[in-house]
């Protein structure tokens, strides 16, 4: 344990850091490793690997990931707006390649591989688009004469042309939603609220004829006709499990899930530990997504509040998706559950995400220190 009479950097982060984020973030990474281990080995035995292939490289991938959330919560405000600039630049360029050197899965071109390794560029464009807008905002609000708003708009068109280009409209609609969440917060008027819900409904419905594989799977949601088999499964594996579970490694259901051990790892959990762990689960999400906004609003600094509220709005946003599609709420999209869900790109670039709700929520006593001081000079009078 450090003393708070440690000034070391490690003694005055572990004095300034949110430790009930921290033990979120950190129980969602433990439960991910855990169930991996309940939901991969029959994935990987189905397609020739060994059965622990996949919980093995769940566990390689989340070391780097902790060892990224962990140096990113040690930056400061200003590190972290460039360190999102420089990701942002860079993910923009990738997200332009993968339409031409993209390797194409069931469709869509949405990840690039570099020497054997496979990235998702838009995965990490997420944190970085949230962090440049809340800046962008933030320096609208401070002068107004700065077209802060116009230019972050102008970003979301960019970034919505490139992945409905892939395409990727489940991403899309998740980083449409947090800019909407963000605007909001930064004051928007009800007549753009108005006018980007009618926006959002237009482009929905665009999606719905332009795009055979939405239509297809909206229509399925709907009617329940055609190839609903994995989203049965994953009803039918949260079914079998009851309240309590049918026991670790004892589900059946989720042997014949395809993506059990990505996007479907929510009703394995369900089958394997029951109604009670999906309930932990989402409380732990939940938990995460009320204390950030509830941190945000707080916030004096503008960037810092509009940063934080997007920051756990993406981060609430894609859990919900995701949970609502194992439960049929939703049609069926590719989405992962954050930190739990097996996935290399999806867990550094959340861990990027949440290192940086850390580094925003820290306390700032030599700030506040400064502050009075500054405050308590101006209140004596000049002799």
């Amino acid at each position: 344990m450090q003393s708070r009479l440690d000034k070391s950097p490690v003694a005055t982060w572990w004095w300034t850091i949110d430790r009930w984020f921290l033990a979120a973030f950190l129980s969602l990474m433990g439960l991910g490793i855990v169930l991996s281990f309940a939901a991969s080995p029959a994935v990987a035995q189905r397609i020739g690997l060994d059965s622990f292939h996949f919980a093995t490289r769940q566990i390689i991938f989340t070391v780097p990931a902790l060892g990224v959330m962990l140096a990113v919560s040690f930056l400061e405000s200003r590190q972290i707006r460039r360190m999102a600039l420089v990701i942002l630049c860079i993910m923009l360029v990738l997200m332009v390649a993968v339409l031409y050197i993209g390797v194409e899965v069931k469709g869509a071109r949405r990840w690039v591989s570099f020497v054997g390794m496979s990235i998702q560029p838009s995965e990490f464009l997420k944190p970085a688009f949230v962090i440049v807008c809340a800046w962008l905002f933030a320096e609208h609000k401070r002068q107004p004469d700065i077209p802060g708003n116009l230019f972050a708009m102008l970003l979301l068109i960019l970034v919505i042309s490139l992945l409905v280009a892939q395409p990727d409209l489940g991403q899309t609609m998740l980083v449409t939603g947090t800019w909407g969440v963000m605007f909001f917060m930064a004051g928007l008027p009800w007549l753009w609220i108005i006018a980007l819900g009618i926006t959002g409904a237009s482009g929905l419905f665009a999606a719905y004829t332009v795009f055979p594989h939405v239509a297809a799977r909206i229509d399925k949601f709907l009617t329940g006709e055609g190839d609903t088999f994995q989203v049965d499964m994953g009803r039918e594996a949260l079914i079998n499990g009851h309240w309590f579970g049918v026991g670790p490694g004892e589900g059946t259901v989720k042997r014949v899930i395809p993506d059990a051990h990505a996007d479907f790892v929510f009703s394995v959990a369900g089958e394997e530990f029951g109604l009670i762990m999906c309930f932990f689960i989402m409380s732990i999400f939940a938990f995460i997504v009320l204390r950030g906004l509830s941190t945000a609003l707080k916030e004096h600094d503008d960037f810092t509040r509009y940063a934080v509220g997007g920051l756990v709005t993406v981060f609430g946003l894609q859990s919900v998706i995701n949970m609502c599609v194992n439960l049929q709420l939703m049609p069926a999209k590719g989405m992962t559950l954050p930190f739990i869900s097996y996935g290399g790109s999806s867990q550094i670039a959340i861990a990027i995400s949440m290192g940086m709700v850390l580094a925003l929520t820290r306390k700032r006593p030599e700030k506040r220190k400064q502050l009075g001081f500054a405050l308590s000079q101006r209140a004596v009078p000049a002799e």
